[in-house]
């Protein structure tokens, strides 16, 4: 695993290691507020990211998600638990490691963009490297391939107040990526940029991501944002991660009413398998007229619109493992969680 995190507790208060310690461990964070006057920001939190994949936290504003994700590098003290980072146990690193490990290894895109008013575009994509004392013509050079590969070439000269708001987060961006780490921090990202800015956003990433195969973790508290950026989802409310899972298992089987709220507007058609909705296979089907069990339901929406006969459902192995037709299709469109 890429990243760890163990039963991860981020207490804020003047005695918060005691508070972890004595207090009991299942009360909520408003009875350990009340009782102690200090506030449960995290609570017993474990998950694993694994490399290459994009683990998106999730949540309403207060559930603890941003304070989580500084956690990991120790941006914010844990008060308990374990954090691993490519086998580095972050908890036991000096000041000097860790320094290391977030310029050499960890970036971070933040919601507001973070540039420096003062330093053109090439100028703040190159900080980090200028950080690490690479020359100014190797850094200069570093700047302009990641503008290019961020859609931005020719913009180098210009200054933040001279871009758009899209355009900043590209620099923003690009200022993460100059570093070439293995791991990319996304605190909302997106959240402060009109929805069609925003959108254009998450498919440049989705299209870079397929390309560099980093490790993502991304904080959102938009649903819709989650399901289309993550590899994996964790749901949090309170302080705690109530749910994991793929866009689909969350999808198809919320495992409470905080949840489901979250799933009721989505599309499942676009999110659901074929294989999650498939009937028990039929004796006389034609293994010619068949679809994957994995492949989405919208995949097949035109084909199925086109005839009454039920295509084969496949597994991996070309092996029927069900049917699918019209009216399943028509049925997994119409249902919410």
């Amino acid at each position: 695993m890429m990243i760890t995190a163990k039963n991860v507790w981020k207490i804020f208060g003047n005695n918060a290691a005691q508070v972890l310690e004595t207090h009991d461990r299942s009360k909520s964070r408003d009875e350990v507020q009340a009782e102690t006057g200090h506030v449960v920001a995290v609570k017993d939190v474990t998950f694993e990211v694994k490399r290459g994949e994009c683990f998106v936290i999730m949540g309403l504003s207060g559930s603890g998600k941003s304070t989580l994700l500084r956690t990991l590098t120790r941006l914010i003290e844990p008060t308990g638990g374990e954090i691993s980072i490519d086998g580095h146990e972050v908890r036991d690193l000096n000041q000097k490691d860790l320094r290391e490990l977030r310029r050499s290894k960890v970036a971070m895109v933040f919601q507001h963009f973070g540039l420096f008013p003062h330093r053109n575009v090439i100028e703040n994509i190159s900080y980090g490297l200028e950080v690490r004392g690479v020359g100014k013509l190797d850094r200069t050079k570093r700047a302009n391939e990641i503008l290019d590969l961020v859609g931005l070439a020719g913009w180098g000269e210009r200054f933040p107040r001279e871009l758009s708001g899209g355009m900043q987060q590209r620099v923003g961006l690009a200022r993460a990526m100059a570093t070439d780490p293995e791991i990319l921090f996304f605190d909302e990202p997106f959240s402060a940029l009109d929805p069609l800015i925003r959108r254009e956003m998450q498919d440049e990433l989705l299209g870079l991501q397929d390309t560099l195969k980093k490790t993502l973790v991304f904080i959102t508290h938009d649903f819709l944002e989650a399901i289309k950026m993550g590899d994996q989802i964790a749901i949090m409310k309170d302080g705690e991660i109530v749910q994991i899972g793929t866009p689909e298992e969350i999808v198809a089987n919320p495992i409470d009413d905080y949840v489901r709220d979250f799933t009721e507007d989505v599309p499942r058609y676009k999110v659901l398998s074929v294989g999650k909705v498939m009937r028990p296979a039929s004796n006389d089907l034609d293994p010619a007229h068949s679809v994957k069990a994995s492949e989405k339901i919208d995949s097949i929406i035109a084909q199925a619109a086109e005839t009454d006969k039920p295509f084969a459902v496949v597994d991996s192995a070309g092996v029927i493992v069900g049917e699918i037709d019209r009216s399943t299709i028509l049925k997994a469109m119409n249902v919410h969680g």
